[in-house]
């Protein structure tokens, strides 16, 4: 598909043009996904007038410096996507730092060293070439020196030990972004990784997720993804001009939490998935576990966060990512063969044999997810949840998918009674 084409023009006039508002009524989404869905308003963001905060105290312009922690596969293509528009717009340094956890190639050379020299990260996204621009560095207190936009990619389990390194080492005006799926279970409650990283580095932190397989936005394939911030608009259409190009379209929405759990609970759901197709139960089936999961992501958002918006649930972060997850991604093809197998070889060996180095989200998220909601009492509101996680530990075949029954949550643990977690 060529950029001009009619429905890549379509796509653009659906993100910048208001629509009128929409009172849809289908019984059968009333259901499980009310209120209706109404199309929100998306402004164009203008890609080279300057902000009011891109100029000091003394009205001399600055530019803005990025670096993006972390160099997997998803972080190598971040990195691929910020250094092609900081090159041309004016209110940004050309120079992209990312940073590497260092490792030893079989070749017995430096990751980061064969990066810089042939712009490639050989060994989580061969064959791409990042930009000349995209310089990788060993060092975490290094890469993140001077910068003032700071871009978050790692697996989410090692974010927190990841922060303490930073704490103290982060000054200025910084403005962070996570495209991390996850959250990390405390004793006090879930704390998803945005808060995380704003409450150990004192800085505001919006989100990035969408229907995003690395591997074909690396290839340049036309995409999609949902920037969830705070308050500040001003940061949030900064960081959607930051990530935008011809084939990678970014809108932003007023719903960090809402964003951010359907790009980590979706992977819990694409577990799910995968075991349907490795008991080759077929497509009626899988929809029917899309449609489940799809219900307990937004029942367990909105129990969490009563500020979660419904119409969250229609962006790319949500019912996209959810589809192209359980058709296409990693836990999708990993859980595949955990059930060709029986369950009889565990995810890790799984993940070491098939992903070279990649991590899993879905697994570790769907033990985050039943310890809470074991410690709240929500185990039977959550059925599926509770039995992915039941057959990632053995405790359950993967037949199990399918017999389980499905219970509605009860409206009033929806309506006001959510509580507000870290």
């Amino acid at each position: 598909m060529t950029p001009s084409s009619p429905l890549r023009l379509a796509l653009r006039l659906h993100h910048s043009i208001p629509l009128p508002r929409l009172h849809l009524s289908f019984s059968s989404l009333s259901r499980s996904m009310s209120p209706a869905m109404e199309p929100q308003e998306r402004p164009q963001v203008e890609a080279s007038a300057p902000r009011s905060n891109d100029f000091s105290s003394d009205g001399v312009a600055h530019k803005s410096k990025v670096t993006v922690v972390g160099s997997g596969n998803w972080g190598s293509v971040a990195a691929k996507l910020l250094a092609s528009n900081t090159l041309r717009l004016g209110s940004f340094h050309d120079e992209v730092r990312m940073w590497v956890y260092e490792e030893t190639l079989t070749t017995g050379a430096k990751l980061t060293d064969v990066i810089n020299s042939i712009n490639e990260n050989v060994k989580y996204l061969p064959g791409v070439k990042l930009g000349k621009n995209v310089v990788a560095d060993p060092d975490l207190e290094n890469a993140v020196k001077d910068a003032n936009m700071l871009v978050f990619v790692t697996p989410h389990q090692f974010m927190e030990g990841i922060c303490r390194k930073l704490v103290g080492k982060i000054k200025g005006n910084v403005e962070a972004i996570s495209l991390i799926k996850g959250m990390e279970v405390k004793m006090e409650g879930p704390c998803m990784i945005s808060s995380l990283i704003s409450q150990q580095l004192g800085i505001n932190c919006c989100v990035l997720m969408g229907a995003n397989i690395a591997n074909e936005i690396a290839m340049e394939k036309f995409s999609e993804a949902t920037v969830g911030y705070r308050e500040n608009r001003q940061i949030a259409d900064k960081w959607v001009q930051l990530f935008s190009t011809p084939y990678f379209l970014v809108t932003a929405v007023q719903d960090v939490e809402g964003v951010e759990l359907c790009g980590t609970l979706k992977n819990v759901v694409a577990l799910a998935a995968g075991f349907v197709d490795g008991l080759e139960m077929g497509n009626n089936t899988k929809a029917a576990i899309m449609r489940i999961g799809l219900r307990e992501m937004k029942a367990f958002s909105k129990l969490l966060f009563s500020s979660v918006k419904d119409t969250t649930f229609f962006e790319s972060c949500g019912v996209a990512d959810l589809i192209t997850t359980c058709l296409g991604g990693r836990n999708r093809k990993v859980a595949e063969a955990f059930a060709k197998n029986g369950g009889k070889r565990s995810f890790d060996e799984l993940e070491a044999e098939m992903l070279q180095g990649q991590k899993l989200q879905g697994v570790s998220t769907a033990r985050e997810v039943y310890e809470v909601l074991s410690h709240r009492g929500w185990l039977e509101l959550f059925p599926l949840f509770a039995t992915v996680h039941e057959i990632c530990i053995g405790h359950l075949p993967p037949s199990a998918i399918v017999e389980h029954r499905e219970r509605r949550p009860r409206l009033s643990l929806l309506d006001g009674s959510a509580t507000q977690y870290c």
